[in-house]
């Protein structure tokens, strides 16, 4: 048993820290979670390949179809729980087993608790008792009843008078005995059939069995071939775990630094991106700043020559309105009138009014000079060095680090290597073949046993078939030699061969029936309670839980089982469950419960969950202090820009001026009016010089006021100005203000790094440990799930219990109990055909004597009379009333059948 312990121990060196693993699975520490609100969950492990085991393939289907015999293995079975309907009595089994354990003794049976059991088993075995008492009635009485009927026989009684009466039906008689007889001598042959089936069916399953044995060898040899290649495949996959670790080492920059990165971020790159969408807006104002000013140009060239022109028409139309020719009565008015209107000839937009930006955009240009772009890119750059920072600062950590994961590799290749496995498995094999060996040294014998068994069956069939060949030959004989107008004693000799022949068959029917129903009564109590007690309760698992009862074998030992195979009692491990593990092809370490009795726990929270790991990383400091997110110049010109004076630009009076039309009036219209006027004025100069003024005012328009409204120049000009001028109104809206917040923001964050970020690094250090913990995690669940499912699995152990139970119950049980039930059923059929033999065979037999009837005569004797019946031996003298009597009945069934 050595090599089994060795074996044990080594499948036992995989077990997974299950405490570790509850409270790495319950929950965090109680810090995390109460900070669990405010703290991001981890990101997620990445899961590992581990690849697949190397699966052992095994041969054996514990599996068996009955084919056409398995109708004849039903009805045995249903007349089984005819004889026997009570369930399985485990209660009463465990009773007897517990109370019984120190040994059966005669004077414990007077104990109550006995008395009753007793009482409990012989209720229980009450059929078996009741047909194995008719069986035993059967093989005492039949020996007996023959004897005295051959005794009975001889003293010419019991049918053994020469003698055979006349009578009216004699005919039916005869065809329904005869009838009965072929029925029987059917029915027996039908027996004898299921008998010789079922016989013939123990020496095919007998040669089936060796496949079992066979097969479930080469299961055994597998299962011990593949186990270390599976255990040394369990240990190698340690590398891949430990592999995955030393590449997140190699990158903690990228995956630390960045997760820390990526918790600063938060707040450090929004302040960065408003610095620098300030800074496009540096840029957005210079240009809104030279739109204004070119643009201002543009409209105030051409603004001036309109207003020159007008100014102008206005004084040229205002001196011909001082004509003399105006002063009459009937002109005057009309004079005043356009005199009146004189001041409508002027610009309406004059952007000569307007402040120059000039200041503003020379102080942009000065601030521009710095680029504060730059100057934020480098804070970019500098805040995205934390990585590379990180990576710098922890070299001496991961070095240390990857040191212990060595260490824990050579611990688990050294706790793997100090078990010899391979020698311990190499001598398994070597029993295994030694034990076939030994195993098919013995099929000679069995099959010489076998064939010995298979004669004995058919020799006694045989007297089941002597009997039935008798009763066939007679009934042949019989009946092709029975001739109806032969008397009783002229009969022919083959009528009364037949006779001869049934009367033969009776006698041996004497002679085996009651040997024969003695062998159908062994094996019926032994096979029948085999079935019931042994196959029934095995195929539905019952009796494992016989076996698995606590404290069954001793009132001191809870499980049988671990007892056996640890001598500690109190695993809880039981036949039943390793079966159901086993037969679902798990590993022997999950079936057997191995993890209760080796401690692998401590040894994995020694090396694989070494705490030293964690600690390794707790202590690790990192100095943010070197990131500078903005520069001193940067800031400086973020001021100055607040400072530059776009905020002193009056952005409302460009905008009125901008809004507003060309012209006071509308140049057509005032010359239509004038136009109209003058028509009213008498002819003359006055009228003609009015019209020409009207004609010049229309040339200003279409010469000057039309190309500042609708050519291009001025139209983008006035375009240009009003976007850019909403433009630096909007940017320069509370721009100091604007300035001042991210100013502060940046120190706000600048401060954060210098001073609070330790909270972070430790968090997020943290989530990093716990993920390089989390790969020798899916390691240790990938190697319990292995153990469980995949390593040194057990199939081969449920396969034998399977093949115990197809060989002993399937091919031996099943077919004896058919055997003894077509024999049985033999035996019984005997006692009609010795019935329908005697009474069927003095109708074929010869007889010595006969009756013939005569009338009777008066011989003058009236002391006797005498009634002769003639036969071929003697002249039978009976007394004289006797011979009176059969006279009468022979003078009325004449007159009767006269009459008839």
């Amino acid at each position: 048993m050595l090599w089994t312990r060795w074996l044990v121990l080594l499948l036992c060196w995989g077990a997974t820290s299950t405490e570790h693993q509850a409270e790495q699975r319950d929950g965090a520490p109680a810090v995390v979670r109460q900070d669990s609100r405010r703290q991001r969950s981890p990101p997620p492990v990445e899961p590992l390949d581990f690849g697949f085991v190397p699966a052992a393939v095994y041969n054996t289907h514990a599996y068996h179809e009955q084919g056409p015999v398995g109708i004849l293995f039903n009805i045995v079975h249903a007349f089984l729980y005819v004889v026997q309907p009570n369930s399985f009595p485990k209660d009463l089994i465990v009773k007897v087993i517990q109370q019984n354990m120190g040994g059966i003794k005669i004077e414990e049976w007077r104990k109550p608790d006995n008395v009753v059991l007793l009482l409990q088993w012989i209720y229980y075995e009450s059929g078996f008792l009741i047909c194995g008492t008719i069986g035993f009635l059967f093989v005492v009485l039949m020996p007996i009843i023959g004897m005295c009927f051959c005794v009975c026989r001889c003293c010419e009684n019991c049918g053994g008078e020469m003698h055979q009466r006349q009578r009216k039906n004699a005919d039916c008689q005869r065809g329904f005995y005869t009838a009965s007889l072929v029925c029987t001598s059917v029915f027996i042959i039908v027996g004898v059939l299921i008998a010789y089936a079922a016989n013939h069916n123990v020496t095919t399953k007998i040669k089936n069995t060796r496949r079992f044995i066979n097969t479930n060898m080469r299961d055994l040899k597998t299962f011990a071939n593949n186990t270390p290649a599976q255990i040394e495949y369990l240990t190698g996959q340690y590398t891949t775990a430990k592999h995955k670790v030393l590449s997140d080492l190699d990158n903690i920059g990228p995956l630390l630094g960045g997760r820390i990165q990526s918790q600063l971020e938060k707040e450090v790159v929004p302040s960065l991106d408003t610095a620098l969408r300030m800074a496009g807006a540096m840029r957005e104002t210079k240009e809104a700043l030279e739109n204004v000013s070119s643009s201002l140009e543009v409209l105030q060239e051409g603004t001036g020559k309109l207003q020159a022109s007008l100014s102008g028409e206005r004084a040229s139309l205002s001196n011909t309105l001082s004509d003399p020719a105006c002063t009459n009565g009937a002109v005057s008015h009309t004079c005043n009138t356009i005199r009146s209107t004189l001041s409508q000839l002027g610009i309406n937009a004059d952007y000569s009014q307007l402040a120059d930006v000039s200041h503003a955009l020379t102080n942009i240009n000065v601030i521009l000079k710095t680029d504060l772009s730059n100057i934020v890119q480098k804070g970019y750059s500098s805040f995205n060095d934390t990585p590379k920072l990180v990576k710098e600062q922890t070299k001496n950590i991961v070095s240390g680090v990857k040191s212990m994961l060595d260490k824990i590799g050579a611990e688990i290749n050294s706790f793997a290597k100090m078990f010899p496995v391979e020698a311990s498995l190499v001598n398994f094999t070597i029993f295994l073949n030694e034990g076939q060996k030994d195993i098919e040294s013995y099929y000679p014998q069995i099959d010489q046993m076998d064939f010995y068994r298979w004669i004995g069956c058919v020799a006694l069939l045989c007297t089941v078939v002597l009997v039935v060949a008798f009763n066939i030959l007679g009934l042949l004989c019989g009946t092709c030699g029975y001739d109806k107008q032969a008397t009783p004693t002229t009969r022919g000799c083959l009528s009364n061969t037949g006779g001869n022949l049934l009367m033969a068959g009776v006698g041996f029917s004497f002679i085996f029936a009651w040997a024969l129903m003695g062998i159908v009564t062994a094996l019926f109590v032994a096979s029948g309670n085999a079935e019931k007690l042994i196959c029934e309760p095995l195929a539905n698992r019952q009796l494992f839980q016989i076996i698995d009862t606590p404290y069954l074998v001793h009132p001191a030992k809870k499980n049988f089982l671990p007892g056996m195979l640890f001598q500690n009692e109190n695993i809880d491990l039981t036949l039943g469950s390793m079966y159901r593990d086993c037969f679902e092809n798990n590993g022997l370490y999950h079936a057997l419960q191995l993890e209760t009795m080796f401690n692998i726990n401590s040894f994995l929270n020694r090396t694989v969950y070494n705490k030293d790991l964690a600690n390794v990383f707790e202590s690790v400091k990192i100095d943010l202090r070197d990131i500078t997110l903005l520069e001193q110049a940067g800031r400086d010109n973020l001021l100055n820009f607040a400072n530059s004076g776009i905020g002193q630009i009056d952005y409302d009076a460009y905008l009125a001026e901008v809004n507003k039309g060309v012209t006071q009036v509308d140049l057509l219209s005032f010359s239509t009016d004038l136009e109209a006027q003058a028509d009213q004025l008498p002819r003359g100069a006055l009228e003609n010089a009015l019209k020409g003024h009207a004609s010049s005012i229309r040339q200003i328009h279409r010469e000057q006021v039309v190309p500042m409204e609708q050519a291009m120049k001025y139209v983008r000009a006035r375009s240009v100005m009003s976007q850019s001028i909403k433009q630096l109104k909007m940017t320069s809206n509370n721009l100091p203000v604007k300035v001042t917040n991210i100013l502060s923001a940046i120190d706000a964050v600048e401060y954060l790094i210098s001073h609070n970020a330790s909270h972070v690094v430790k968090q997020e250090t943290k989530g990093y440990t716990e993920s390089l913990v989390g790969y020798f995690k899916q390691y240790t669940a990938w190697v319990k799930n292995s153990l469980t499912t995949e390593v040194a699995q057990c199939k081969p152990i449920s396969n034998i219990v399977d093949s115990m139970e197809i060989v002993g119950c399937s091919f031996i049980v099943d077919s004896v109990n058919t055997f003894w039930f077509g024999l049985g059923g033999c035996c019984v059929l005997l006692i009609p055909s010795i019935i329908f033999s005697i009474k069927l065979a003095k109708y074929y037999r010869r007889m010595d004597t006969e009756d013939v009837f005569e009338d009777l005569g008066n011989t003058g004797n009236h002391g006797e009379h005498m009634c002769e019946i003639h036969g071929d031996l003697a002249v039978l003298r009976y007394d004289w009333r006797l011979c009176f009597l059969a006279c009468c009945r022979v003078n009325w069934w004449r007159d009767h059948f006269q009459a008839a």
